[in-house]
């Protein structure tokens, strides 16, 4: 369902001078809808005279920031990142004039996904109705005494440190959000909220602040009503409860069906996750999926014909049947199908594949639905000996490049850049595959501390090995381990799939005594300046390689007319630490066997 709310704001002065109440709400602008919808109030405190200034740039900071905060950030560290620093702005200004006079209360709710986030300090409110049933979300932060009970215990702008109170929650369909100030919730008690209703939140908002200026409120009365009329594509919260939810499927055969889905053929099984091509089952369609032709093959005359019998394809990514009580997986697979819902709303969905929802409204299991292309992975060209000419490989490799300039922009790495996850689709677009090990800051702790990614493309640096030679502790993957690897593979498309340094296989470290061999001497029709952009990718010293994946893209991109200077050799001190002791030894061993010689054989 689209995302949808209908948003109603009254406020009036009432019997005061001056309206010290301001609230705002901010819906996303196109292409940021997974951000949801923010909806805040605030009251000033009149006590200095700067209260609405206050609450005025609490409420237009926290609503603007917020769309202005990653979109793979938690919604409350988003939220407390800003009105962190809008305290600060105002507790600034508040030491240098005594007494303190910009003071404020805060209380915002961030429709996002299929949950809903709530931040508030002071004695502003939120209350949510759902199903004819009334629930006060927040806590007033004032004095528990009736004659004190308008001192403030906590206040954006009154210390260093603010304590915030957060709370989160499912989102329903025709949820209603009703913020408060004290002038309305302090005169109209929680049964008469429940009992008040009207048609749609503009006309809800004027009789709540209507009913309370009629029960004698002396204060600024403001109401700000939030109503759901349809909910956004799940947070990864909502994939994380789906997770533990779902069953994962049983092994699937092909012919078998699932969620409106018919298994065409088994694609790949590393263990953990399983991966099938399917194909959506036609209402119309009496046909036996078993008894189709193969792929790309004909229809067997008098049969059903491959358009008309066939629907759409799609490839189905689950968890292999042995794993489905593991817990950290099942949070795995979440975490990827959230990541790449997000990275749907950008231009890095250009350059990946596109995760669909099942087809079905409830599904019965726990899975990914991905867009099928036809083609193949550049691993399968290798393995087939298609050799790359130099402006394929330079094209694929400008392509992957930008790519990952644009997950890195989104604060997210790959971590697993290689030929195998590199598609070449009959489309003639080079898609990156499988973000099951990508970071993005939300991922689940297995993945983060898992040594991800295929081991003759990690760098030096998750090894333990240092550039100044010898060993020392692992460094986690950052950008620079994904263009490490965007250049060990485009080291082999240039050498016909030679590695820069040698095979590493599975639960080995990889070795780097050696600087790599150039390209050229492996493929002489690769030329001086490409040599020279591929050794600086795979450079075993960090400090010599490309910073940004947009640094790269520059160097290939101007090839030859501006070309690199090619990086120094290691030394061989740097390379192997013990190559002097070596050395000594091997000349210690030369004198000492030249003296059992001359003692033995020559006259004496």
């Amino acid at each position: 369902m689209a995302f949808e709310i209908d948003i109603g704001f009254t406020s009036l002065t009432g019997k005061k001078e001056i309206n010290e109440d301001f609230a705002a709400a901010m819906l996303p602008e196109p292409g940021r809808e997974a951000m949801g919808a923010i909806a805040a109030i605030a009251d000033g405190v009149s006590m200095g005279g700067m209260g609405r200034e206050a609450a005025q740039t609490t409420v237009t900071s926290l609503v603007r920031d917020y769309f202005g905060t990653p979109e793979t950030w938690d919604t409350t560290v988003a939220l407390d990142r800003i009105i962190g620093a809008q305290n600060s702005w105002l507790a600034g200004l508040n030491r240098r004039r005594a007494p303190a006079c910009g003071l404020t209360t805060l209380t915002a709710v961030v429709l996002r996904g299929q949950s809903y986030a709530l931040a508030h300090v002071g004695d502003t409110r939120a209350y949510l109705l759902r199903g004819g049933e009334l629930t006060q979300l927040t806590q007033d932060h004032a004095m528990d005494h009736p004659d004190f009970s308008h001192k403030l215990l906590r206040a954006v702008g009154a210390e260093e440190r603010l304590v915030v109170d957060y709370s989160q929650g499912d989102l329903h369909v025709g949820d209603v959000f009703v913020l408060l100030s004290d002038g309305v919730h302090n005169v109209v008690p929680a049964k008469r909220l429940k009992a008040l209703a009207a048609d749609g939140a503009q006309a809800l908002s004027e009789l709540l602040v209507r009913t309370a200026l009629d029960q004698g409120s002396g204060d600024n009365c403001t109401a700000l009503v939030v109503r759901v009329l349809g909910v956004l594509d799940a947070t990864l919260q909502d994939e994380n409860r789906a997770a533990l939810q779902l069953p994962i499927p049983p092994k699937l055969k092909m012919g078998d069906t699932l969620d409106g889905l018919a298994v065409t053929s088994l694609v790949a099984d590393n263990g953990i996750n399983l991966l099938y091509q399917v194909r959506s089952i036609a209402p119309t369609l009496g046909t036996d999926v078993s008894s189709l032709p193969p792929e790309g093959a004909l229809a067997p005359r008098g049969g059903p014909s491959a358009l008309g019998a066939r629907g759409k394809l799609y490839a189905l990514k689950t968890l292999n049947p042995q794993r489905a009580h593991d817990a950290e997986e099942r949070a795995m697979l979440a975490h990827e199908a959230w990541l790449a819902k997000r990275m749907a709303s950008g231009r890095a969905s250009e350059n990946l594949v596109a995760l669909h929802d099942p087809l079905v409204e409830s599904p019965t299991a726990f899975y990914l639905l991905y867009e099928w292309h036809g083609g193949e992975t550049l691993q399968q060209m290798l393995d087939r000996k298609h050799s790359f000419g130099i402006n394929q490989a330079v094209a694929a490799a400008t392509h992957v490049a930008r790519a990952l300039g644009r997950l890195h922009r989104q604060s997210v790495i790959h971590r697993d850049v290689k030929p195998a996850n590199l598609h070449q689709g009959e489309d003639g677009v080079l898609r990156l595959l499988d973000l099951g090990v990508a970071l993005s800051g939300r991922e689940p702790e297995a993945t983060r501390l898992l040594h991800a990614g295929t081991p003759s493309y990690i760098n030096p640096e998750q090894w333990g090995f240092q550039a100044q030679g010898g060993e020392g502790p692992e460094e986690g993957p950052d950008a620079q381990s994904d263009l490490f690897a965007l250049g060990v593979t485009l080291y082999q498309l240039l050498t016909g799939g030679k590695l820069p340094y040698g095979d590493v296989l599975p639960y080995q470290a990889g070795r780097y005594y050696r600087d790599p061999i150039a390209p050229s001497r492996r493929n002489p029709e690769v030329p001086i300046w490409l040599d020279h952009v591929v050794l600086k990718a795979v450079a075993r010293d960090k400090r010599q390689r490309f910073e940004t994946a947009e640094e790269f893209l520059l160097a290939l991109e101007r090839g030859a007319s501006r070309p690199l200077t090619a990086p120094p050799p290691t030394p061989l001190i740097q390379r192997d630490p013990t190559a002097l002791w070596k050395i000594a030894l091997g000349v210690s061993v030369l004198f000492n066997l030249l003296l059992i010689y001359w003692l033995l054989f020559l006259p004496k």
